[in-house]
């Protein structure tokens, strides 16, 4: 069906969203930080990139910008994932041209409802 990045710093969430993805068919690329996202990024480009905000060294919110600002990355869709679940946190993930904000815990339907309508 398609590669996901995942950009997860949390053994225990990195190893069920594997989980989910993996189930619904998927190859999953995975990164602890968004600066081996990016290293990732330079060798393989993922069909989608799930991004964790709260990340050592550069949040999620910074790697989404910078991604977005990017035209080798720019077209490929990213969904944050976080435990940060305001309508700010949401608005600001918007702005940065996120394409979809799930919070954490993450519900599995609702993860892989949105990842099949990012993927195509």
């Amino acid at each position: 069906m398609g590669t996901v990045l995942l950009v997860e710093d949390g053994v225990t969430e990195m190893q069920l969203l594997t989980t989910y993805l993996k189930q619904a068919g998927l190859t999953v690329m995975s990164a602890q930080s968004g600066e081996e996202a990016q290293i990732k990024l330079s060798n393989q480009k993922p069909d989608l990139i799930v991004l964790d905000v709260i990340l050592p060294g550069k949040s999620g919110f910074e790697l989404c910008r910078e991604l977005k600002a990017d035209p080798s990355t720019s077209s490929i869709p990213v969904i944050i994932c976080s435990t940060k679940n305001t309508d700010a946190d949401k608005m600001w993930g918007d702005m940065l041209g996120a394409n979809a904000y799930i919070p954490k815990p993450v519900d599995p339907t609702v993860f892989l409802q949105t990842i099949r309508q990012l993927i195509k």
